[in-house]
């Protein structure tokens, strides 16, 4: 997302006056936008880090990102938007378009996990954690508040690579969803993921040459036809963790969603600091390795080393994805077989 400082060529302000600024981002001139807000950054922030759970793959159409910029493009209740953030030394700017525009734009501290609270966690209890923290300052946990738009992709990643996931996901978006408003969106190709209605009203042959089978597809459409319900998950009140648990209890009760995709859920849309994902084929050989040196391990495991730091267990499990060494790899990669040849 190179971009570069221009003038307009249009509206050009009388004489004297500074002249309205655009960017111009893969030969695109990007006017102004609809709405505009600055921010005062009191701690280093690392969109990368922050923003890097929501992006599902390569190739992701609804996020662009890097560590000192970002454009997202989502739904909001007042409807769809885009918004580019960019981060200039102690300030953030951010810049939207789109008729949910200011929405997205008031939303922006949670997003960014500029409101994420940390009271409690001790990252001196475990030398590498402590590493991980003085050295990822930037990292903190943020919430879309968007329940369908993280729980969709996470049901697309029920029980398969994340390469299959991330061809589903792209492909479910660029032939369903919608492109979304404003120049930025057009210069970076950003799509808005397909409309609850949209998602309800497929059939399966739809989700056929995605990779996905019968039962994700059931699911999908199961939990977009119930979107407003679950949409209201995330005004529920409480602390992060007190919310987290309480949508993670009801995302469980409906069938097809585990403590997996809960858990993932409630990370990214609610910004839960104790999320942890049991059922995941590759964290607890991570977390063992990490704290442990242990090469492999399983959710048991996991739980009783990440036990110390009850209340704040994504917060550790984000640092160790982002900065600790993996376990070493045994035996041949996985290959998936072709479910749309199924």
């Amino acid at each position: 997302m190179n971009a570069r400082r221009c003038h307009c060529t249009r509206d050009r302000p009388a004489a004297g006056n500074r002249a309205p600024e655009c960017r111009r981002v893969r030969g695109v001139t990007i006017r102004p936008s609809m709405a505009r807000r600055t921010l005062d950054l009191e701690a280093p922030i690392d969109l990368r880090l922050v923003l890097g759970p929501l992006l599902r793959g390569r190739g992701d159409p609804t996020l662009r990102l890097n560590a000192v910029a970002a454009a997202r493009a989502t739904r909001t209740p007042d409807g769809p938007a885009t918004v580019l953030v960019e981060v200039r030394g102690n300030r953030l700017e951010a810049e939207a378009w789109g008729p949910g525009a200011d929405r997205i734009l008031d939303g922006l501290p949670a997003l960014l996990g500029m409101d994420d609270d940390a009271t409690g966690f001790d990252p001196s209890l475990h030398p590498v954690v402590a590493r991980l923290a003085r050295r990822l300052p930037g990292l903190r946990l943020g919430r879309t508040g968007a329940i369908l738009e993280v729980l969709v992709p996470a049901i697309l990643e029920q029980l398969v690579t994340g390469a299959e996931a991330s061809f589903a996901f792209r492909t479910l978006v660029r032939r369903h969803g919608e492109p979304a408003p404003g120049p930025v969106a057009a210069a970076q190709r950003l799509r808005l993921q397909p409309s609850p209605e949209a998602l309800a009203a497929l059939p399966y042959y739809a989700f056929h040459p995605l990779g996905v089978e019968q039962r994700r597809a059931e699911i999908v459409r199961r939990v977009a036809r119930d979107a407003r319900r679950l949409e209201a998950l995330a005004d529920l009140r409480g602390t992060r963790a007190e919310v987290g648990a309480a949508a993670g209890t009801r995302l469980r009760a409906y069938p097809g969603i585990g403590p997996w995709t809960a858990a993932e859920v409630t990370l990214r849309a609610l910004g839960d600091p104790d999320a942890v994902s049991v059922g995941d084929y590759h964290l607890p050989s991570l977390v063992a390795f990490a704290l442990a040196g242990e090469p492999r391990a399983d959710d048991a495991r996991m739980l009783e080393l990440l036990g110390p730091w009850r209340g704040h267990r994504a917060r550790v499990i984000r640092l160790l994805e982002a900065g600790a060494a993996g376990p070493p790899r045994h035996g041949p990669r996985y290959s998936a077989p072709d479910r749309r040849a199924m």
